[in-house]
């Protein structure tokens, strides 16, 4: 019995430019590529569908399929025809419905919907309303806390301290200074049950205080390095000592300006009476009610997520030998903080924010 003739294939100057392109594109699916493989093979010279089977490393069948499917319908024929199924159930109209329901008229008896209430309330699957929250980004089962600040001299200290990161004084050292108070010493009531595959590191839920300790640091923005102290209270006289140490430990040739909070412990008479006596040293404040300025807070949640949520102390010591630990490593391999935004984006910002903020209780 006779085997049927492949069909010939013929190309135009843009069907070629087309398939070759298809063939090239690294964005392009892997099944369309190989289809525009197949028909620019068959359009080669005495093609046979054996050949370009065994040169692509395919089925025959696979090869006849597209060869012909090009043939009678062109470049339309090479992508997937609709598969079939059932109509879409849900109208826009329902759509619109859960998005305004979700959105703007919360139950009578709670602060948001959750699925199965908003599905019962609108005649509506859960798995839809699911889908419908998926697809618009709702989320009404979680919410964030702001504070905006109050501070009259907000917007000049953000020029401030802006300021000095993106460009910092010649002969000058940039040092952004806080202090982590009470930070527990505390150990579990029995032994942590190690990682194993499949299951993770496992914590007793109760635990045994053994004390706490604050940690006073000063990161240098430039360098990525910390100057790190440790003391059982944090007043100002353990922050005139800190203030001490940093003089001490920073080359005497530079100044020094400090970013830090609106702690009262900053700025009793003890440290102005300090100030006058080192007056290199220069103090710049952050606003009220924004700590998000100061670089340093980035420091210790990165020290929070991997030396502190998980430990285990036995004593306070052994709390401030991991600490010590922690700063000797970061300061052999530093890895400095870039400040990319300009104090113009960030006012800009917190004005867009406020007015977001107006514009709801209306």
């Amino acid at each position: 019995m006779a085997r049927p003739v492949a069909v010939a294939i013929t190309l135009s100057d843009a069907d070629r430019t087309t398939l070759v392109g298809w063939t090239r594109r690294h964005t392009t699916a892997q099944a369309l590529a190989l289809r525009a493989r197949i028909v620019l093979a068959a359009a080669e010279p005495g093609a046979t569908n054996t050949a370009i089977a065994a040169r692509l490393r395919i089925t025959m069948m696979t090869v006849t399929k597209w060869r012909t499917r090009f043939a009678a319908h062109g470049l339309d024929g090479l992508t997937d025809a609709p598969r079939p199924g059932a109509a879409p159930t849900i109208t826009d109209g329902q759509i619109e419905q859960v998005v305004t329901a979700t959105l703007e008229t919360p139950p009578p008896d709670a602060t948001h919907w959750s699925t199965r209430r908003l599905a019962a309330r609108l005649g509506m699957s859960q798995t839809a309303i699911v889908r419908i929250w998926h697809a618009f980004g709702l989320q009404p089962h979680k919410y964030d806390t702001f504070k905006l600040s109050t501070d009259p001299l907000f917007v000049a200290k953000v020029r401030d301290i802006v300021g000095l990161y993106l460009d910092p004084p010649d002969r000058a050292l940039v040092l952004c200074v806080d202090e982590k108070p009470s930070i527990q010493a505390t150990e579990g009531t029995a032994p942590v049950r190690p990682l194993r595959p499949g299951q993770p590191a496992q914590h007793t839920h109760d635990y045994v205080r053994h004390g706490t300790t604050d940690l006073f640091a000063a990161l240098d923005v430039k360098a990525g390095t910390v100057i790190g102290e440790v003391h059982r209270r944090h007043r100002s006289r353990e922050f005139r000592q800190f203030l001490d140490t940093v003089e001490q430990r920073t080359p005497p040739t530079l100044d020094l300006h400090l970013i830090l909070d609106n702690a009262s412990s900053h700025k009793t008479p003890l440290i102005h009476r300090w100030l006058l006596r080192h007056p290199r040293v220069h103090l710049h404040f952050t606003p009220t009610s924004s700590s998000w300025l100061n670089l340093v807070e980035c420091w210790f949640s990165i020290l929070q997520r991997r030396q502190l949520a998980r430990g285990a102390y036995h004593s306070t010591q052994a709390l401030e030998k991991a600490l010590r630990t922690y700063i000797a490593t970061n300061n052999a391999d530093p890895k400095p903080f870039v400040w990319t935004k300009s104090a113009d984006e960030i006012l800009a910002s917190v004005a867009r924010y406020c007015q977001r903020t107006n514009d709801s209780h209306h």
